[in-house]
């Protein structure tokens, strides 16, 4: 399993060797302007590991000019409020799921629709392709923000305290999902009652039984414990999910090119290494679920991708069909 460089010994950091250098006269005179990364993940899973390298590297590779406060589990607000955030200005950098950035941009959020890829190659090939810098870019001429990196996310699956086989187990199934149109379209497709409740949340409605399920990937169930109130994981793999990286438009326009192409070059290396990191959980946490006494139960996905398949470009499709065509092509 990949593990994070490690340039400096513990506790050594680059904020700290510009402090020393400061103290002997070493150092430039310029404070270091300092950033706002905002995020709703816990410390200890990779998104936020890797935020806290990449702030590093940042400060490092520009010479102590940015330092990087980073700001994990929705201490600074919901994933909606940071998103507002961002095009306020209050917020310089985010993760966000392609479903929230649609909210401001339809086309982006089509790669968080369910069973919109193949598998996880076909995601990478859309994560790399010309058609995610298109609309990246649209996406920043709409809003003024900029997209820096596409991190894998995972598959999600949906958790429950019943087993869910086929489209029917999930009628009228109250599934907490994430306040963002795109989720929506799963649970509708299969009869399902989908209701939004924060990411913060979610684990107390589902101990209170205001929610009886949820989806997330399986790092995701592990790292904020969902298992400990479902009985089930259900391997639906609805939605090969990702997080981007996106930068303020306010902080994007106070960069040099110079500083533009390290944070780019930084934060494409953060992704790749929490790509990584995701892939090797989703290969070991199944076992590790049953060692705690879970039932990880495999499902057979094409009646519920059967079922989805209708609504790619229904009404509630926020892309053109020429979109959808090129994606589906990828990776041919």
């Amino acid at each position: 399993m990949r593990t994070l460089p490690r340039p400096f010994p513990s506790g050594f950091t680059p904020r700290v060797l510009v402090a020393a250098l400061a103290s002997f006269g070493l150092a430039g005179t310029a404070a270091a302007e300092t950033l706002t990364f905002a995020h709703v993940y816990e410390t200890s899973e990779p998104y936020h590991q890797w935020a806290l390298w990449a702030a590093d590297e940042i400060e490092t590779r520009t010479d102590g000019r940015y330092s990087i406060e980073v700001h994990p589990a929705s201490s600074l607000g919901k994933e909606a409020d940071i998103n507002e955030g961002l095009s306020l200005g209050t917020v310089d950098l985010i993760y966000t799921g392609n479903q929230f950035a649609g909210r401001s941009y339809g086309p982006i959020g089509i790669a968080g629709a369910p069973y919109m890829f193949r598998d996880f190659d076909h995601w990478k090939a859309y994560a790399e392709s010309d058609l995610f810098d298109e609309i990246a870019q649209g996406y920043e001429d709409a809003t003024g923000n900029v997209p820096l990196a596409m991190n894998y996310y995972g598959r999600r699956h949906a958790t429950s305290n019943k087993p869910i086989n086929t489209p029917a187990d999930m009628q009228d199934l109250k599934i907490r999902v994430p306040n963002a149109p795109m989720y929506m379209m799963f649970p509708e497709a299969v009869g399902a009652n989908p209701t939004p409740i924060a990411f913060a949340e979610t684990y107390l409605a589902l101990q209170q039984g205001v929610v009886d399920a949820q989806e997330n990937p399986l790092p995701t169930i592990k790292a904020k414990a969902f298992y400990e109130v479902q009985d089930y994981i259900n391997l639906t793999g609805h939605i090969t999910d990702s997080l981007i990286t996106i930068a303020s438009g306010s902080l994007w326009s106070r960069l040099s090119e110079e500083d533009r192409q390290v944070f780019r070059e930084v934060y494409t290396e953060a992704g790749e290494g929490i790509t990584e990191d995701i892939l090797q959980q989703e290969q070991d946490l199944v076992a590790w679920f049953e060692e705690q006494g879970v039932t990880v139960n495999e499902v057979d996905t094409e009646p519920f991708r059967e079922a989805v398949l209708p609504f790619h470009n229904g009404d509630a499709a926020t892309w053109d069909q020429e979109t959808y065509d090129r994606l589906q092509a990828l990776g041919q």
